[in-house]
This record gives C-alpha cells, sequence and structure tokens, in this order.
C-alpha cells in the first residue's frame, strides 16, 4: 500500500491529447484478466473490433490512442472475458456518463474551466477549522427545488438560486448529497456506478466547477457525499469488470452486501485502493471541493455488519473488524491531510468505534470530524415524547455531555431522519400546531447551544410538514402560511447569532467550552448550562424548558457578579412564540446558586430557549459582606 498511486485520473479513462502530431484521445483501462478490450462508441458504430486496445502484461492495463476524437463522443469499452464472453462497460474513470437510462460515457475534457475562488482558498489556509463557526446545510440537488415543469434545475441555476439562498440563511457550508453517477434516482445517489462522473441529470462538470466557483466566492464551503464502501451491481459497472471479481471482494462473503443490494469494495488490493483515494483526490484537487463526508463507515469497519450467522468470515485473528478497511482509510485520510491539510474529512459511523477523528499516528482512523449519531438518535426520541412525560427521560438531553469530547462532533438532523415513515422533524413534534413550531424552535435552539458543529436537512429551516420526497422539490408553498415563514426567519437569526458568538464554537472540542449550570432538572425538564470562548467573558448562559409551562423569577446560578442580556429567545412573538421574554437588563445578586457563585432570577418561556450574556460586570468591592 505504500506505493499506491493517488492521481490516477490523470492518465486512466479518457484524455484529449495530441501524439505524433494528431489531435485524439488516449484511452486507458485497467482489465488484467480480460481476452481482450477494445474501444467502441459512436464513432465506430460501436464496432470495438475496430479499436482494439494493448495491453501491458504487468500491470493489466490496456491503452489506445485514436486519432480524429474530440469532446462529445460516446465510447464504451468492449471486453471480451476471460470465458469468451464480450460485455460494453462504462469507463470507471470517465469524466461523464450519458444521462440514464443511457450509460455510455462521453469524452470530456476537465481541465479548461477558469476558477475565480482563489481568495477563498487561500482563506482556508489559515482558518483553523476546530475553533471556527461550522454550519452546515445538506441539500439534494434534484429536490431542493425545480423548474415549473418538473425538470431538474442545472448546476448553474443552482449556482445562483442555492448558493444565494444558503448566504441568506447563514450557513457556512453546503454537503451536497452524493452525485456520483448513478442509475437509479431513488438511491439518491449512494448506489454509484461512475465515480469519476459528477451525474449528467444537473448538467456537466464544467457546469458543476461553475456550482463549487459561485459557493466560494460567497464564501461558502462545499462538502460531498462520497461512497467508498459500495457500488452497484449494474452490468454496464464495475461488478465483474473483465469477467472476474476485479473492483469487489472474491470471495462473496465480504463481497455482498445484503442491505443495500450492492458489492463492497475490496479494500484489500492495490489497484481498489488506488481507484478510491485517486477518486478523493479528484474532487479535491479538480473541482476544488473542501471536504468529504465518507458514507458508510461502520458498513466497512465491520466484516459481519447487517450479516447473519453464516454470511460473513472472521478475520485472521478471529475477530469481526476487517483490517483492510482499517488500513485504507487510515492511508486515505494520511494521503489527504499530505497533499490537502485543510479539508474535511467526516466520517458518518453509526458504532461506538473509538478514536474515529484522532490521528493514525495515535491509533484513530484519520478522520477529523465524525458525526454524532448518538446525540441524534437521543434528542429525537426525547422530542417525541409528549412533554408530560419527558421528565422520565431527562438523561436523553444530559447523556450526550459525558461522550462528546470523545471525538470532533459534528451535530446532524440529516435526510436519513425525514424518510421511510420517520415524518419530518416538525410533524415528529408533539402537540398542537402551536406546540409542535414550539417544539422545532426549541430543537434548534438547543442543538446551535450543544457543543459540535451543526449541520441541517433542507426543509428543517421552514417546516416542511411532510417526509423528503427525493422525486419532488420541497414544498415551498408553505412560506405563504405564516408560522413557515417565520420559523424560517428564526433559523436565519439562530444562524446569525451562532456565526457572532464566538462561545458557540470556538472551544467547541475543549471541555473547558462548555459547563452545566443544572443538568438535573429533570421533574421540569430544564437544563441550564454555559458555552464558554477562550476569553472569561466571553460566554453564553443558555436554557431550555422542553414542557409548555412557564416561569416567572426562576433561579440559575451565573459564574460572574454582573448585568446580564437576554440576546437570543425562541418564544418571541416575531417567531410565532408567546413573547414571554426578558426585556430589562437582569442584575446577579451574592447568593450562591447551581455551584455557581452568584444567581440570576428569569423568565422561562414554555417550549423554549433562551440565551443570555454578561454585557458589564460589577465590582466585586461592591459586594454585601456576611
Amino acid at each position: 500500500m505504500d506505493n499506491i498511486e493517488i492521481r490516477n485520473y490523470k492518465k486512466m479513462g479518457a484524455h484529449i491529447r495530441t501524439e505524433n502530431k494528431q489531435n485524439g484521445v488516449r484511452f486507458s483501462v485497467w482489465a488484467p484478466n480480460a481476452r481482450q478490450v477494445s474501444v467502441a462508441g459512436d464513432f465506430n458504430d460501436w464496432n470495438g473490433r475496430k479499436h482494439k486496445m494493448i495491453k501491458d502484461k504487468d500491470t493489466g492495463m490496456w491503452s489506445l490512442f485514436i486519432p480524429g476524437l474530440k469532446e462529445g463522443d460516446l465510447y464504451k469499452y468492449d471486453i471480451e472475458d476471460v470465458n469468451g464472453k464480450r460485455v460494453l462497460k462504462s469507463d470507471p474513470y470517465g469524466f461523464l456518463h450519458e444521462k440514464r437510462p443511457n450509460t455510455a460515457s462521453i469524452v470530456y475534457d476537465l481541465f479548461e474551466y477558469q476558477w475565480n475562488d482563489v481568495g477563498f482558498r487561500r482563506g482556508k489556509r489559515v482558518n483553523k477549522m476546530y475553533e471556527g463557526p461550522i454550519n452546515i446545510y445538506e441539500v439534494h440537488l434534484g429536490s431542493w427545488k425545480r423548474k415549473k415543469d418538473g425538470e431538474f434545475m442545472t448546476y448553474r441555476e443552482l449556482a445562483d438560486e442555492l448558493v444565494e439562498y444558503t448566504l441568506d440563511m447563514g450557513y457556512t457550508h453546503i454537503e451536497i448529497m452524493p452525485i456520483i453517477e448513478h442509475p437509479y434516482d431513488g438511491s439518491w445517489g449512494y448506489q454509484g456506478v461512475g465515480y469519476y462522473s459528477v451525474t449528467s441529470r444537473y448538467g456537466e462538470p464544467r457546469d458543476f466547477m461553475y456550482f463549487v466557483d459561485k459557493c466560494h466566492q460567497a464564501g461558502i464551503g462545499v462538502i460531498l457525499d462520497w461512497i467508498p464502501a459500495h457500488f452497484c451491481k449494474d452490468i454496464h459497472g464495475l461488478a465483474k469488470f473483465d469477467g472476474t471479481c476485479l473492483y469487489e471482494y472474491g470471495n462473496h462473503m465480504k463481497a455482498e452486501n445484503y442491505q443495500w443490494g450492492t458489492l463492497n469494495f475490496d479494500l484489500g488490493r492495490d489497484e481498489v485502493i488506488s481507484y478510491l483515494i485517486s477518486n478523493a483526490i479528484f474532487y479535491i484537487d479538480v473541482f476544488h471541493i473542501d471536504g468529504l463526508r465518507v458514507d458508510a463507515v461502520s458498513s466497512m469497519l465491520y466484516l459481519d455488519f447487517c450479516k447473519e450467522h453464516g454470511q460473513w468470515i472472521p478475520n485472521r485473528y478471529g475477530g469481526r473488524e476487517n483490517l483492510e478497511a482499517i488500513e485504507f482509510m487510515r492511508k486515505m485520510n494520511e494521503t489527504i491531510y499530505e497533499n490537502y491539510p485543510n479539508t474535511f474529512m467526516i466520517a458518518e459511523e453509526s458504532s461506538a468505534w473509538p478514536l474515529v477523528s484522532s490521528p493514525t499516528y495515535l491509533g484513530g482512523l484519520g478522520y477529523n470530524y465524525k458525526w454524532n449519531m448518538g446525540w441524534m438518535n437521543d434528542i429525537l426520541e426525547y422530542m417525541e415524547k409528549e412533554t408530560i412525560h419527558r421528565k422520565w427521560h431527562h438523561n436523553l438531553i444530559t447523556f450526550s455531555i459525558m461522550y462528546t469530547y470523545s471525538e470532533n462532533f459534528i451535530l446532524p438532523l440529516s435526510h436519513d431522519e425525514v424518510v421511510h415513515g420517520k415524518k419530518s422533524l416538525l410533524d415528529k413534534m408533539p402537540g398542537d400546531y402551536w406546540q409542535k413550531f414550539a417544539n422545532l424552535r426549541l430543537l434548534y435552539g438547543y442543538m446551535m447551544g450543544h457543543p459540535g458543529k451543526k449541520l441541517l436537512f433542507m426543509g428543517g429551516e421552514f417546516g416542511q410538514f411532510i417526509e423528503w420526497k427525493y422525486d419532488d422539490e420541497l414544498d415551498w408553498f408553505l412560506l405563504d402560511y405564516d408560522m413557515h415563514e417565520k420559523v424560517k426567519n428564526y433559523t436565519r437569526d439562530l444562524n446569525a447569532l451562532y456565526k457572532e458568538e464566538r462561545s458557540l464554537w470556538e472551544l467547541d472540542h475543549k471541555q473547558e467550552g462548555f459547563e452545566w449550570i443544572d443538568p438535573n432538572n429533570s421533574e421540569q425538564s430544564i437544563i441550564t448550562f454555559m458555552r464558554k470562548g477562550k476569553k472569561e467573558r466571553d460566554l453564553l448562559i443558555i436554557v431550555c424548558n422542553f414542557t409548555p409551562q412557564v416561569y416567572e423569577k426562576y433561579k440559575i446560578g451565573v459564574p460572574f457578579l454582573g448585568e446580564y442580556q437576554e440576546v437570543f429567545n425562541s418564544d418571541y412573538e416575531k417567531y410565532g412564540g408567546s413573547n414571554f421574554i426578558n426585556k430589562e437588563i437582569l442584575v446577579s445578586d451574592n447568593a450562591k446558586w447551581n455551584n455557581q457563585k452568584y444567581s440570576l432570577e428569569i423568565n422561562i418561556p414554555p417550549l423554549g430557549v433562551a440565551y443570555f450574556k454578561l454585557e458589564n460586570l460589577i465590582e466585586k468591592s461592591t459586594e454585601k459582606k456576611g
């Protein structure tokens, strides 16, 4: 694995070039066990016998230069396998594929686009991602918004409309669900076939470059969902590419991914490792992507993932860990950080595997972030409960702090939580119409105060009422209704508060950035805590009330004697609340409370969250003695 090629895309696939003073295309493909490989396309009536490729016996690479070909020509590899069977395959390194249901690869020049994001990329070198605000808007490009006739918006159209919307809403990053070429819309892109081809559903690669460029010019980072775990079995893709198990494991118990009906990549094979690491580098290098969210990490780590007894084989030590996958991920992350040190490598890992976001030299997997699936499951289970029952499940909103510093976490409220009968976030909330919206605002306010970076799936920001539908746009018409417009405004203002207050992100991954004031008031379902920045006075006091009961002159502990101002309240009338707020400056007194030196009396809104900030210190010489 030490000599893995990490930029194979520069020589593999179809490249427009000049050879012997002739313009044409050089084709290169790996098919070591094929009897013969040819290039078939619209330029030779799909007759591969006209353009037979030449094999390098040492590497198993086949290559051929065909003069006269140009961008836009369609092609496939005509492969005669070891058994004499012939099949047409799309190019594993193809830069563009036909729009489904067609499956040919398309000759394409990736390297003509003129970028205008030098300022953004230069700024990334000095930004400290761990100590900065990260608030991610997760998007499925095909269903965020559609044209009037129901057709997909293009990358360029999305570059104008989606980027402007994301900027207005105050998000720092867009995370795009998979756009590697895939046959079936209903897979949402998670079952791919063309790893080096951004899907033609929304345009061409240069159009996607324009999208990323526009994001960067607006100061918005771009993260891609990426799937190195498994691929679909469609005959024109990677499966049995040269008639043998080339990209997938040879042993069916390791190759079969029963949960998704796909094939697992052979992560112990150098050529496959090169294919995947080169692909990760490809998006960062060629498309200026700022990070990858690596999907289904658990399915790579565990040999028995979603398998029954008799469907898997243990590793050489008798364990269930996939040792090859561990080494692959470490190699991948080391390679990316060596070449692109400011890249996000985010693991979607749902088990308790340790040190996912720790460096490899400390025994970790080498990612720099992990989705906090435990927090997500606990808070959604809690919020779905009727408010009268929440006091019996108080640990669901406090337990996450016990492990929140074990990894660098992102708090996700993702697409997976609003499909397959789980209901939308708003519809999960109990109570009447008003209470559903109040609960949703409370959920977002609590999430923003909790340590960890943030992610919200599209539609959540304005209270989508039904589940996400991949084959239709979001219900934008809901913004004609008062409460949906108000929750959108609430989300925008909450995002703005998050970016403004250093205490909400500066010490996100250090224990000194968080302190409980009162985690134990289960009877009233109220929690109180502090978020702190590097400077002593950079702090916010956050109070969450998970019941409809209001409280006047509720006593909380505070660390300083001084004047406190409510800077945010989810119950503001402008957000659809009852306006049970704290209008005046609040002055703490000397009475100790909640293990703090001082105390403060506040109004607590129903199903609400309130943020308080120290505005002025009172000199301690004015304190009462005794």
